[in-house]
């Protein structure tokens, strides 16, 4: 791991930074997923609403730091699972948001993260630590393997056709 990493809470002056990791995200998503908004007013806008998540599930949203740089965050969200699940299990931290710049890739800097969300959730006395992968990002895959995630469930997804085409015009489309 980087020497000079260090892992904080966002601030407001981390605003700009995060708007260019989010669209970073969003333009490494899109040819996997097929419909992500690669414009800035869209970063900007998922940056908006994941903030929003965190705020309201008492969560937190982290960033990697390195050189005075923000290289990478993680948003944190505390969340709860149905009725159907035993109650003392139902509390669960889910890292809704998790990204490294490119140039800091493959330095540790992910684990990094993912350790200080296994921390705070560890902290809170919350059971479970979740996340969630796009099918077909294999690295994000194997690093949460690495760090000891492990199946939990596979959401599936199917295209309805409307009167204009496929609803929905990413891979999982037709001909794709």
């Amino acid at each position: 791991m980087t020497p000079d990493l260090r892992i904080r809470a966002a601030r407001a002056s981390d605003h700009a930074a995060l708007v260019e990791q989010f669209l970073g995200l969003n333009r490494f998503e899109e040819p996997i997923a097929g419909n992500r908004r690669t414009d800035p007013e869209g970063a900007g806008e998922s940056l908006s609403a994941a903030l929003k998540r965190v705020e309201e599930t008492g969560g937190a949203a982290l960033v990697a730091e390195r050189g005075g740089c923000v290289v990478g965050h993680l948003f944190l969200c505390f969340e709860e699972d149905a009725a159907y699940v035993r109650a003392p299990l139902r509390p669960y931290a889910y890292v809704a948001e998790l990204f490294v710049r490119d140039e800091a890739r493959r330095q540790g800097i992910g684990q990094a993260l993912l350790r200080e969300a296994e921390r705070l959730a560890a902290a809170r006395g919350v059971p479970r630590l979740m996340i969630g992968v796009l099918a077909g990002n294999a690295g994000a895959e194997a690093l949460y393997r690495r760090f000891g995630f492990r199946a939990h469930a596979i959401e599936m997804a199917k295209d309805v056709a409307s009167g204009e085409g496929s609803a929905f015009p990413g891979p999982l489309s037709p001909g794709n």
